[in-house]
């Protein structure tokens, strides 16, 4: 599912908010989990899961034309840690 299509599935199970409400809706959603993660934070939603950000140390790496070695910083990445019902969902028989 993409971005367009979460807007209208949502409009269309919630008939009393318009097109463009539904998508400011998402737009803060989004941004605000984007926000709190910036600013080395964790957000979790309680049934889904956690968003929290991880480190990775500099390391060299290659390009892969070329094979020359290439110097990469240390970074901060997104990381999702689903909950317990989404697991469940997932590997349900």
């Amino acid at each position: 599912m993409i971005r367009s299509e979460l807007i209208q599935r949502l409009a269309e199970e919630n008939s009393d908010l318009t097109l463009p409400e539904v998508e400011r809706i998402v737009d803060i959603f989004f941004s605000e989990i984007t926000e709190q993660l910036a600013q080395g934070g964790r957000v979790e939603l309680r049934g889904f899961g956690a968003f929290t950000t991880r480190s990775r140390d500099a390391r060299t790496g290659r390009n892969p034309r070329t094979g020359e070695a290439v110097p990469i910083d240390a970074k901060k990445v997104p990381f999702f840690k689903p909950g317990k019902e989404i697991r469940e969902r997932l590997n349900a028989k």
